[in-house]
């Protein structure tokens, strides 16, 4: 059940408790903010502004905000090939471009489909453990054992952002952490935010969340696959992350523009979805779910940060203007 305590703006709250009966699951803890213009509208339950959550794939769209700044820099191009940076010799992943990986169009699987990667999965449906906990040698080498499937069509995959964010650390000449913090997370002064990717970089007071049904989660920190989700924040860090991508004044905000065709989802640019005129991405983690969003025409700007992993979207659409029983804005 989600949190009695409620605190922020009556009307938020209550839109809040409304809309979360459209999502299938229990909840626990929430930060929600709604942002209309100058108008900021935030409801905690259980939570404050500053209670440090997993965001899961929200943390895509940072890596997607690094590569608009390594091309800006002329650290790398759209078409530049992953081979180019990662030591992946002749396999078929060492061909596809940055920009695929960016648009999930690089035929690469979600995630890599050996054996290890596969029970790991698997177990961390009763166990509730990081299942991503490979090291930079263990990812090239399951990228040297992937195949491309060939289809050009938009196909989400964690594996292909990894790799991203691990190139464009590559053309950097640093790692993804130092990378992202240094050109996204610290120029827009989200002082709660970070990439851990090891239990080691987590701070001593990281909490952690709640599976689905109930049970508590270890903590993800995805060691090499960070770039694709090991983010943590607060809402008050992304509630300026939401308005940076607003007014544009964000480091990579070119990473929004839309670019492809993203079938029944609308469009995509670099990781970003914009369905409807809203452009968004979610995230979920073993203990956490969250929600982004904004639309630039409306001045309006959604965050949702859950410590329980059932999905907000539907939650964040109804918040952002879009009727989820079935009708438009």
């Amino acid at each position: 059940m989600i949190a009695d305590t409620a605190t922020g703006d009556p009307a938020l709250i209550e839109q809040v408790r409304n809309g979360l009966q459209f999502e299938p699951g229990p909840h626990h803890h929430l930060s929600v903010a709604v942002l209309e213009g100058d108008e900021l509208s935030v409801a905690n339950f259980g939570t404050t502004g500053d209670t440090e959550f997993e965001v899961g794939s929200v943390t895509k769209t940072f890596t997607a905000a690094l590569f608009a700044e390594a091309i800006a820099r002329g650290e790398v191009k759209p078409d530049t090939r992953l081979g180019e940076l990662l030591d992946l010799g002749d396999a078929p992943a060492a061909s596809v471009t940055l920009q695929q990986l960016a648009t999930h169009t690089s035929g690469l699987p979600g995630v890599p489909e050996t054996p290890q990667v596969l029970l790991r999965t698997l177990l961390m449906q009763f166990t509730a453990n990081d299942p991503y906990t490979f090291d930079l040698p263990a990812l090239l080498e399951q990228a040297r054992g992937a195949q491309l499937s060939g289809d050009p069509t938009v196909g989400y995959s964690n594996f292909g952002f990894s790799l991203l964010g691990q190139a464009l650390a590559k053309a950097a000449g640093t790692d993804y952490p130092t990378l992202v913090t240094e050109r996204i997370i610290r120029p827009l002064g989200l002082r709660s935010t970070y990439a851990p990717a090891s239990v080691s970089d987590l701070r001593a007071s990281a909490p952690t969340g709640y599976t689905a049904s109930g049970r508590p989660s270890d903590a993800w920190t995805l060691d090499a696959y960070a770039p694709a989700g090991s983010i943590r924040s607060t809402l008050t860090d992304l509630i300026s992350y939401a308005r940076a991508q607003l007014d544009e004044t964000a480091p990579g905000v070119d990473a929004t523009k839309p670019r492809l065709d993203a079938g029944g989802l609308g469009e995509i640019g670099w990781a970003w979805f914009t369905t409807e005129g809203i452009t968004w991405h979610n995230g979920m983690t073993g203990g956490f779910a969250s929600y982004l969003a904004f639309d630039r025409e409306a001045d309006r700007a959604v965050v949702i940060l859950s410590d329980t992993a059932v999905s907000v979207d539907l939650l964040g659409f109804t918040l952002m203007g879009i009727d989820v029983t079935g009708g438009a804005r």
